[in-house]
């Protein structure tokens, strides 16, 4: 079967839609037999929901599946529109961390900032998607999907299909469904957190099995001198996994990566590169019908792009005191443990703690110094899902820094925020999100 459409289609059906109960489809004929329909999600072909439902991001912070989709008329290819708007209000006191997500290491010493108190507002991580899928006979399930907000950049954009992944997205070094729920965008410290340009492959085999191993575009960030330089790289990451699942919400996953990172010797005037490496466990299961636990633990060395909070600190790689021009990798650590109860099927409250660490070595950082050595991140929140299209929450965060000199110091903050879930609803006065159109060629074959 072959599906082209050509010249632009104009989504204006889909303000309509907002009453599914009232208008189920619109048909947008062409000239040639292969018209589009519009209909919501629940009257879209089996096959078509399965795969939306099937491929979407367990991340607290990314969108579901879209409400409408455009098909052909027998239900096999599907493109879904979707998003939504979050608006967060957040206010420091007793100590701040210095960005607006909430960073233990982002905490200002006071030669730095005097300031103890902090009033921001936050909508860059409203979100928008466009999702593309099907099955085909030689293809099996693919699914097209690109997403974006609005702090730079793209978010996800990738294609997949018999196993593969190919495109930027989620690092294959990453357990996505192990994440807690939160308002700040970061999360824990202790998490780890990565997008990269990859090529997976995914397999699930026996009774709740399931592995993965990828090729991964590196990212190398360092702290250099006038003796050593970072530039190029010259090897991939090489991240795998493997997860046994006893439930549809139960799963332990165990994961590593091997980096090898490039830098320059400027006193021997050549290339030189060190190993990196990383492990991690992380899991979640119901303890009971209404109490979730979620964690993590991870350890390594030259991992600081993956954990979240030593990220900020670019020591992939850094100097070795012992050896001119010569750089090392620093062992590092981090885990969080966390819970969700679920109150009612709408309103559930959940709390997580975790902690990083930076280990000297070689008499880097020098010890005492007011380098960062662990930091601690403490959350505990509450959201109301008001309706299928909103959902408010309210949060406290509590973080500690501590440097090498052993002085620690600490930020707390008060997340509100509302998420207003859009499905490509055409404007009118007063909406807070406006409709979309897209122009374009398309073809899809079998």
């Amino acid at each position: 079967m072959r599906l082209f459409v050509q010249g632009a289609v104009l989504l204006l059906g889909m303000g309509f839609l907002s009453a599914p109960a009232k208008a189920q489809k619109v048909v947008i004929e062409d000239d040639v037999p292969n018209s589009i329909v519009l209909v919501s999600q629940d009257k879209a072909g089996d096959e078509i929901v399965r795969i939306m439902n099937e491929t979407q991001s367990p991340r607290f912070h990314d969108p579901k599946a879209p409400r409408f989709v455009l098909t052909d008329r027998k239900g096999r290819f599907a493109l879904g529109i979707g998003g939504y708007v979050k608006a967060t209000a957040e206010y420091d006191f007793g100590g701040i961390s210095d960005d607006v997500d909430f960073y233990p290491s982002m905490i200002p010493n006071g030669g730095q900032n005097y300031v103890r108190n902090q009033f921001q507002m936050d909508a860059t991580t409203s979100t928008i998607f466009l999702k593309l899928v099907g099955r085909t006979k030689h293809l099996g399930d693919f699914v097209v999907y690109t997403a974006g907000n609005f702090r730079g950049g793209s978010k996800v954009a990738y294609v997949s299909f018999l196993g593969f992944t190919m495109g930027y997205d989620y690092s294959t070094f990453m357990d996505l469904a192990a994440l807690p729920p939160s308002i700040d965008y970061a999360g824990p410290a202790g998490q780890v957190f990565s997008r990269a340009t990859l090529l997976r492959y995914e397999r699930a085999f026996g009774k709740g099995w399931k592995a993965g191993v990828g090729i991964e575009m590196p990212v190398v960030d360092g702290i250099t001198n006038q003796s050593v330089n970072i530039s190029n790289q010259r090897m991939p990451n090489f991240p795998a996994y493997i997860q046994y699942a006893w439930n549809k919400s139960s799963h332990i996953r165990v994961a590593g990566i091997v980096r090898n990172m490039t830098y320059e010797n400027l006193v021997a005037q050549r290339a030189e590169s060190k190993a990196g490496w990383g492990v991690f466990a992380a899991s979640t299961f119901n303890v009971t019908s209404k109490l979730n636990f979620y964690g993590q633990a991870t350890y390594g060395r030259g991992i600081s792009q993956f954990l979240n909070d030593i990220s900020n600190l670019d020591v992939d790689l850094v100097p070795d005191p012992e050896a001119k021009g010569k750089m090392q990798v620093l062992p590092m650590m981090g885990w969080y443990a966390g819970l969700q109860y679920n109150i009612t099927p709408k309103v559930f409250v959940s709390s997580t703690y975790s902690q990083t660490r930076l280990y000297s070595e070689n008499d880097y950082p020098v010890t005492p110094s007011d380098q960062y050595r662990y930091g601690q991140y403490l959350v505990a929140n509450i959201f109301w899902n008001v309706n299928a299209n909103l959902q408010v929450g309210a949060e406290y965060l509590r973080g500690w820094r501590t440097d090498f000199n052993d002085m620690t110091r600490h930020a707390n903050r008060l997340n509100v925020t509302s998420d207003n879930v859009a499905f490509c609803k055409c404007a009118t006065p007063g909406d807070s999100w406006c409709g979309i159109s897209f122009r374009g060629d398309w073809q899809i074959s079998d």
